[in-house]
């Protein structure tokens, strides 16, 4: 991946990781159609893309975090949010993300691409039927609704399913306000990130350290400036409805791709 492609990549994590779209499964369409990378290969860049954005949300949010980690002493309302969410989405992510990695090693394009619109639609259509809004603050998220939410943060590990809209869906179906699950779902996507990098880590030797460089100021560049567009303007877009339009185009990639080379 040159440099060029690198700040394409990047963009579109940058772009695309706050809206439930799928950053994950964005990048991998791109690397696998137009740069024609293995989907093992596309798979260990997809998860370090989420660095850039990770320090994106830590910088957003640095006050949250430094409430966190003074725990102890203020007994902050995000840290049991943060701790048991963390736990309860590594129940999930853990397992699948072995699977997904025997899956990928198949080395098949078309089912990965496939797969991914699957999972797009189906975020689409989990996202449609849970737009019932509530009133719950942080203080009053409960056990039940931290490990839900924790559980349906793990299925984000596969390409497809949005992290992001996976998480608030979960979250507005139990009764949780909008701004606060987007919050919540913001925050929780920096200790899953780690996780992740964590257990990739001896593949990430596939992504040359300039590609690195490039591919984390890109995605921090545009994920912040994304992050505040969304939290502008979130109540204003169905974006259900971005999710089921992507994933139908997923399929039409594929149909095309299949049929022009016949």
């Amino acid at each position: 991946m040159n440099i060029p492609e690198a700040v394409i990549a990047g963009a579109i994590q940058g772009i695309v990781e706050w809206l439930p779209v799928s950053s994950e499964a964005q990048t991998m369409l791109y690397m696998l159609n137009i740069l024609k990378i293995s989907p093992d290969t596309a798979l260990s860049y997809a998860f370090f893309l989420h660095f850039g954005t990770m320090l994106a949300v830590v910088i957003k949010f640095r006050n949250e975090f430094f409430s966190v980690l003074k725990a102890p002493f203020n007994k902050s309302e995000l840290t049991p949010v943060l701790v048991f969410g963390t736990i309860f989405t590594a129940i999930t992510a853990i397992p699948l993300y072995f699977i997904l990695k025997n899956v990928s090693d198949m080395g098949n394009p078309a089912f990965f691409t496939l797969v991914i619109g699957f999972m797009l639609i189906l975020t689409g259509i989990i996202m449609k039927f849970s737009g019932s809004k509530g009133d719950k603050e942080i203080a009053d998220v409960n056990k039940k609704d931290i490990f839900l939410t924790g559980i349906a943060q793990g299925f984000a590990i596969i390409p497809g399913i949005s992290r992001s809209g996976i998480t608030v869906a979960m979250l507005l179906v139990r009764k949780v306000k909008q701004e606060t699950a987007l919050t919540i779902s913001f925050v929780l996507s920096a200790p899953a990130t780690i996780g992740i990098l964590f257990l990739d880590y001896s593949n990430l030797s596939r992504i040359p350290l300039q590609s690195m460089f490039v591919l984390t100021l890109s995605s921090l560049f545009f994920g912040y400036i994304s992050m505040d567009i969304l939290l502008k303007f979130a109540g204003k877009v169905s974006f259900w409805k971005f999710c089921i339009i992507f994933g139908l185009i997923t399929f039409i990639i594929v149909i095309l791709g299949s049929f022009f080379s016949l």
